[in-house]
């Protein structure tokens, strides 16, 4: 059985029981709960104890990875832009599509309760602070202060400072820093892993306790994220055709005939890597890109640029403040969506299950909501990762077609 349907078969346990205890008697149901709960949040723990080590280090050899690719040429350096401009796009649209749409659905208050927070937390609460504040609590005045507090937004401008300071370092004293602090991510990551192999009893407590005290409101609840998730990952999707349009000088039609080969991989495989080959068809064959720009940009996009990664992000945060009855403020959402695109450049090459804990945990963080909840939620964002890839497949192709438009007007 593979990790996914582990954990999935975990999800479903323990909803089944939760449910079955609270309908056959309540009482016992809630002395459970009260049993299961603390198994579901030391899992949660020893996830979230790997995120400021394995965050500071991702973003420190993430800096160095896209620095090492844009000094490889001109072409090279646009789709590093390109990247970053398309990554902050889809980040900013999902901070404000997000809160909007969980908005529309009705709001259980009993949520707060079952998940384990009969308060939201200090952080959420906090009156707003004064944009100076905001803007001067960026820059920690004490990084090693800022990763004991899981401050993670000054954390990663700590660390976007120092891998930036890295490249102006001697070749040999560099490489021996980044083999350090890949070494840190990757012993981070093993560690994910063993807690991992226990995530279906986390999950099957979790959801037990959850749903001994809510009944089907929280799997309702997740019903909603799900739905949520998978519509603006259409959205963004959709949205790369009028950005092939005006900045690719694309037709439409054409572009759109192009990209289905390549989609149709993606949706049975749920892999960008082996949509390349597809990809790579289309941009030669039906759209006629210079094979210089193509073998160039799309196995750099495959790497570096995943548009959904931060929608996912900024919409798990969303969900958790919908769930708690947060309201974000517009300084959290733009903390978050901008961390959202960091690290979504800095977590190349993490598997899937690792991913989701590695990034969504420092926005959440950032945006001072309660983590609770993503214990439950890593066992069902597995379902939208079909349209997931399509958005990635879709957004990877645009990429081209923008770089290749502005590597034709130089030759103009």
């Amino acid at each position: 059985m593979s990790a996914t349907a582990r954990v999935l078969t975990g999800l479903a346990a323990g909803a089944a029981i939760g449910l079955l205890l609270v309908g056959w008697n309540p009482a016992l149901a809630l002395q459970i709960a009260d049993v299961a709960q603390p198994i579901g949040k030391l899992w949660l723990n020893a996830l979230q104890m790997t995120v400021v080590p394995l965050v500071l280090a991702l973003v420190v050899v993430g800096v160095n990875t896209a620095t090492d690719a844009a000094a490889s040429g001109r072409i090279a350096r646009r789709a590093i832009v390109v990247f970053i401009v398309v990554l902050t796009g889809g980040a900013l649209f999902a901070a404000l599509a997000a809160p909007l749409v969980f908005a529309l659905f009705p709001h259980n208050p009993a949520l707060i309760v079952a998940l384990g927070h009969a308060a939201i937390p200090a952080a959420a609460q906090a009156a707003p602070v004064s944009w100076v504040d905001a803007l001067t609590a960026i820059v920690p005045n004490n990084a090693i202060m800022a990763a004991a507090q899981s401050a993670m937004l000054p954390l990663v401008v700590f660390a976007l400072f120092f891998g930036f300071a890295l490249t102006r370092l001697a070749p040999e004293r560099r490489a021996l820093l980044l083999e350090f602090f890949q070494a840190i991510a990757d012993a981070m990551i093993v560690i994910v892993r063993w807690v991992l192999w226990a995530a279906p009893l986390g999950v099957f407590a979790l959801i037990l306790s959850v749903c001994a005290r809510s009944g089907l409101g929280m799997l309702s609840a997740l019903g909603v994220y799900v739905l949520v998730e998978c519509l603006l990952y259409l959205a963004v999707t959709v949205m790369m055709l009028p950005v092939a349009l005006m900045f690719g000088g694309e037709r439409i039609r054409r572009f759109a005939a192009a990209l289905v080969p390549a989609q149709v991989v993606a949706l049975s495989t749920q892999s960008s890597l082996a949509s390349l080959p597809a990809m790579l068809e289309s941009a030669d064959r039906r759209l006629g890109y210079p094979q210089q720009v193509t073998a160039l940009v799309l196995p750099m996009a495959v790497s570096l640029f995943r548009l959904t990664s931060p929608v996912q992000y900024m919409t798990s945060a969303a969900f958790i403040a919908w769930a708690y009855g947060v309201d974000l403020t517009t300084a959290q959402l733009l903390a978050g969506a901008m961390l959202a695109v960091v690290i979504s450049l800095g977590s190349v090459g993490l598997p899937g299950q690792v991913t989701f804990i590695a990034t969504n945990l420092p926005v959440a963080q950032a945006m001072g909501l309660p983590l609770s909840p993503l214990g439950l939620m890593l066992a069902v964002d597995t379902i939208p990762d079909a349209l997931a890839t399509l958005g990635n497949v879709t957004a990877d192709l645009t990429a081209v077609s923008v770089v290749t438009r502005q590597s034709r007007r130089d030759t103009a």
